[in-house]
């Protein structure tokens, strides 16, 4: 079996021209900026739309591009609990609206400020909703990020010094398509036998091999890692490690400290200068850091236009809805107290359509014969 590959250019493989999975992720992580930015409905609908197109098109049939179905299925449960939370437990939203009204349990006197049950309004409801679907679209868009994304060629690109936590990592997201593989296994396997797959019973039934085998899987993978060398530091002198953990400490408090900054009125002067210090310290930390891990790279994965445009992508809508927060933020968090039906705004909505670009821009994954 060959397969065609080179370091330079872009990165060619059984399914043909790939962009590097970084780009992915910060296109997935720009939406969801995005997301957090808005309570619209339509604008959030907008970004799962987005999203949910570019995977569509873009994603392989690799394992770990099975994850977003299930992303989207907990963004849902998330909607749902969000809103049955409102209903049980009360909300401070007032409304004039009433839907319902459940009976009301007393609570003890050091509970004052919670309640179970009573009048449950339209308001609250639609606030709930709202406040849920927020989260949800930042889901599916971390989810948009696992299905496009190889989590192998991700750990490849990341900095010697991150390279433990990112195994630690791609390991735990490469082993989640493969739970929800195994499941789906073994529910067909029990249809066809006759047997229930749903229920208590049968979750009980399925959950258990599930979990065997996950044990097995984990115990080969920590032998294979360590047959191969994984975890092999380099003698570094105790000056430059001390070095490493002040850059890398003191830039992550300055990018803390800029962030802090940046959102708060007060700090807009020093937020700005104390962020680009943070990060060019721990930019630093991190490229000394990489001289501890003996490893080297086979085909890395460029950086190459495509993954600009991909990254641009992203950002320039997280940009762009964050300028239309600050400009219009009416027309971004619809009032619910009086309800109103929400309006799309049209700027911000042409913003969100900037995410559709890697799906025209970027070249679909195509099969390509090899022998």
């Amino acid at each position: 079996m060959a397969v065609a590959g080179s370091s330079r250019g872009a990165v060619r493989g059984r399914w043909g021209v790939s962009v590097h999975p970084g780009a992915w992720w910060v296109w997935a992580l720009g939406l969801g900026t995005a997301a957090t930015r808005t309570t619209n409905p339509l604008l959030l609908g907008l970004l799962i739309a987005a999203s949910a197109y570019v995977v569509a098109t873009h994603r392989s049939p690799a394992p770990w591009s099975r994850s977003y179905t299930a992303f989207a299925r907990l963004a849902l449960a998330v909607i749902l609990v969000r809103v049955l939370f409102a209903v049980a437990l009360g909300s401070p939203i007032p409304g004039t609206h009433t839907l319902l009204t459940l009976p009301e349990v007393p609570l003890p006197h050091w509970a004052q400020g919670i309640r179970l049950g009573g009048r449950v309004t339209a308001e609250s409801v639609v606030f709930a909703a709202y406040d849920g679907l927020k989260l949800a679209t930042l889901l599916i868009c971390v989810g948009a990020a696992n299905a496009l994304a190889s989590p192998s060629r991700l750990l490849k690109s990341l900095p010697g010094a991150l390279y433990e936590t990112g195994v630690a990592v791609v390991v735990a997201l490469t082993f989640a398509p493969h739970l929800i593989a195994d499941v789906q296994r073994l529910r067909a396997a029990r249809r066809l036998r006759g047997r229930p797959d749903r229920g208590v019973r049968g979750l009980l039934q399925v959950g258990l091999p599930v979990l065997e085998g996950a044990l097995e899987r984990s115990v080969s993978l920590a032998a294979a890692m360590e047959a191969r060398g994984y975890g092999r530091t380099a003698e570094v002198p105790a000056p430059v490690r001390r070095t490493t953990a002040a850059l890398t400490l003191g830039g992550l408090l300055g990018v803390c400290a800029g962030t802090y900054g940046l959102l708060t009125a007060e700090g807009g002067v020093y937020g700005l200068p104390l962020l680009l210090a943070g990060v060019v310290a721990a930019l630093a930390g991190l490229r000394l850091g990489g001289r501890r891990s003996l490893r080297t790279r086979y085909r890395p994965d460029p950086w190459d236009a495509r993954a600009w445009l991909v990254t641009g992508s992203g950002v320039a809508v997280a940009a762009l809805l964050t300028l239309a927060s600050v400009r219009d933020p009416g027309a971004l968090h619809p009032g619910v107290v009086p309800l109103v039906p929400p309006t799309l705004p049209l700027w911000p909505a042409a913003s969100v359509l900037l995410a559709l670009l890697p799906a025209f821009a970027v070249p679909q994954p195509v099969p390509r014969e090899h022998s």
